[in-house]
């Protein structure tokens, strides 16, 4: 199937669909946290998704050399993988979901900082760099916010822990950028970061000391399987498909509204407080997306 030059209606559709599920994810994750630690729920989700992923890439046929050029890159973003999914849900355990999609979601700014170092080709021009500074200023508003907010004086330990997840999320990004798994199939990427996702969490669970609940209740049970079938799975599946046959840049510009529905929906769901100081970073944060996703306009020759 080849690539479409545009975003139709169904396209959208979808991009919109999984900006609202991963925006619910972290309200997934709160829900569950008073039955299901952190660390196991990252488990969890790593190994379902995993033995889904290698099911479908069975009915496929694709095959995964994990003994091939792509194992130490494989294993890089595994484990940057593993390390940011873990840091973000134990740090949701000392603030807001609110607080933490808001957080998580400045990845993005990461990729275009560590990539402009690394490579001549990314290089910022000065309006993307007008974005960065702008979704900067404004997130070092709210993490200040998170040293007067909640009577045990945690929350700036959560935001912590998640803004160092987005580094780490963006260091994955970038690893599979500069690496063979940049023209794998995007199934043999995933089952890489899943892969030792699914071997480290549970360890690293046992070490923490967290322990398995005994009992199941209904809300627990429904988070788990939105997390692991839903989200890590099914709609991980549906972006990159939509990226092969989509224009990158009209698809990834979609990751702005994920903050959106994540700050909306914690406010709704868990009535979580959105304070201006939280309004202010998202604000930025998306405006700062906007001009970081502006590119140069095309010159052409004339005729």
């Amino acid at each position: 199937m080849s690539a479409r030059s545009h975003l139709d209606l169904a396209a959208v559709l979808s991009l919109l669909l999984c900006c609202m599920l991963w925006g619910l994810n972290q309200v997934s994750v709160k829900l569950a946290l008073p039955e299901v630690p952190a660390l196991v729920q990252v488990s969890i989700r790593s190994i379902v998704a995993f033995v889904l992923l290698l099911g479908w890439m069975r009915w496929r046929g694709l095959r995964w050399d994990w003994r091939g050029p792509s194992l130490l890159p494989g294993l890089l973003a595994g484990f940057l993988f593993a390390t940011e999914f873990a840091l973000a849900f134990v740090g949701l355990q000392h603030t807001t979901a609110a607080r933490g999609v808001v957080f998580i979601n400045t990845s993005p700014f990461v990729v275009a900082l560590v990539l402009a170092a690394l490579h001549r080709g990314e290089r910022l021009m000065p309006l993307q760099s007008v974005g960065l500074l702008i979704a900067f200023a404004a997130l070092a508003a709210a993490f200040g916010e998170g040293f007067s907010l909640t009577a045990a004086g945690t929350t700036w330990r959560g935001d912590l822990m998640i803004l160092v997840a987005a580094v780490l999320w963006g260091l994955t990004t970038v690893t599979i950028r500069l690496s063979v798994l940049r023209s794998a199939p995007s199934e043999v990427t995933l089952a890489w970061q899943l892969g030792v996702a699914a071997l480290l969490s549970p360890l690293a669970a046992w070490v923490h000391g967290d322990a398995w609940p005994q009992a199941w209740s209904p809300l627990a049970i429904g988070s788990m399987v939105y997390q692991g079938v839903i989200v890590t799975f099914a709609s991980y599946l549906l972006w990159f498909w939509l990226l092969t046959r989509y224009p990158a840049t009209q698809v990834q510009a979609f990751v702005l509204l994920t903050p959106v529905f994540g700050t909306l929906s914690a406010g709704l769901l868990l009535h979580e407080p959105v304070t201006p100081a939280l309004l202010l970073a998202l604000a930025g944060i998306c405006l700062g997306l906007v001009l970081l996703n502006r590119r140069p306009p095309v010159r052409t020759s004339p005729a």
